[in-house]
């Protein structure tokens, strides 16, 4: 067994802020939906310069709810980013709607725009750019495609609090945005989402189905006008989103600085090619997602750095090909890509002396392949 202390590929960074709300919000009482939440609605819209900003349980009650607030239902056709984690297609399903892949560029691992358009048809109703591990799509061919034959635009905006696509941010370009708080992300609330859009009549909607349907009025009795859901975010959750928040600047700077050490780290290891970045993108860097070289089994190097206490993960999903879409899309890029990405560690804490140590491996690994 190696004795070395295990690298994990992700680790929340909490310090005495978040205790200190937490303490604060468990002694005032409010631990279901309450004041902290909206302070917490407020931060995010004021940081994203959008109008309105729902927080939600997850990002995919998230996605669920945009998809709910512009009327998709059954029959209806949804294009969706292939390489993405299944939480895209499964929200469109729950809408009884169905998920039409779209394969995605192979450097950038985002949403083809080139490719939209052979996919629409009568029944398209929504495309759902995924701004893959923090690297925001190209919006301005995707928006015009979408404009030109009137379909709305929800941004899987998960992992890319932060980010910028020429100068506006992922998540405020679309219709509506979702954006995620999971422990992975780049400031999380254990578990949480949001929805944020610019259009009011979108936003109540979304407001309305995550509380139950239910409509407020003052002084009278609330109305259920509609069969929504319990996608509320408590104020547990939120307090640890406002700690969070406050370090978010901070946060990104690290994983930006990593990124570009683990890109100079990993010169003259000709089997790992570093993430490509778009020229026009603000990269936030949720995952350092590398491409493994074809004479490398990338699962088997995964199992090697876990033997060496390093934990990797793969990149993330080739949707077309899970079993419950029952789909017939071909996504080769995609596929190409959930064989051969791998996640190396990155996250605040990780320090430089820990990349060198994977570096070493990979460089042991590498002698071995000769």
């Amino acid at each position: 067994m190696n004795s070395k202390r295990k690298i994990p590929l992700a680790r929340p960074f909490f310090d005495s802020r978040e205790v200190k709300e937490l303490i604060n919000v468990l002694k005032s009482g409010y631990v279901s939906k309450g004041p902290k939440v909206e302070e917490f609605e407020k931060m995010i819209s004021k940081f994203l310069g959008v109008r309105y900003a729902i927080a939600v349980t997850n990002c995919t009650s998230a996605l669920h709810l945009a998809l709910l607030s512009l009327g998709i239902k059954k029959d209806d056709e949804v294009l969706v980013a292939d390489y993405t984690f299944p939480a895209t297609g499964h929200a469109v399903l729950y809408c009884g709607a169905k998920p039409v892949f779209v394969d995605v560029d192979i450097k950038t691992y985002n949403l083809d725009p080139n490719l939209i358009e052979e996919k629409i048809t009568e029944k398209t109703k929504v495309i759902i750019p995924v701004h893959t591990f923090g690297q925001p799509c190209k919006m301005n061919e995707i928006m015009k495609i979408a404009r030109k034959h009137g379909i709305k635009v929800v941004e899987d905006a998960a992992c890319a609090l932060g980010a910028k696509y020429k100068g506006r941010f992922a998540g405020t370009i679309g219709d509506l945005g979702c954006i995620s708080f999971h422990a992975r992300k780049n400031i999380t609330t254990g578990e949480g989402g949001m929805v944020v859009t610019n259009n009011k009549d979108l936003a109540e909607k979304v407001r309305m189905l995550s509380n139950y349907g239910m409509i407020k009025n003052r002084n009278k009795i609330p109305k259920f006008v509609s069969l929504g859901y319990n996608y509320k975010m408590s104020d547990i959750n939120a307090v640890v989103g406002i700690a969070q928040f406050k370090k978010l600047k901070t946060f990104i700077r690290r994983r930006r600085y990593l990124a570009k050490y683990w890109n100079d780290a990993l010169e003259g290891i000709d089997f790992i090619n570093p993430p490509y970045v778009d020229k026009d993108v603000y990269h936030v860097y949720q995952s350092y997602v590398c491409i493994v070289d074809k004479k490398i089994k990338r699962d088997k190097l995964i199992a090697f750095l876990m033997k060496k206490n390093i934990e990797t993960q793969i990149g993330t999903y080739a949707s077309h090909i899970q079993p419950v879409y029952k789909s017939n899309d071909k996504c080769p890029n995609s596929l190409e890509l959930f064989k051969r990405a791998i996640a190396l560690p990155i996250f605040h804490s990780l320090k430089e002396s820990e990349i060198e140590r994977i570096v070493k491996h990979l460089k042991e690994l590498k002698r071995r392949v000769k």
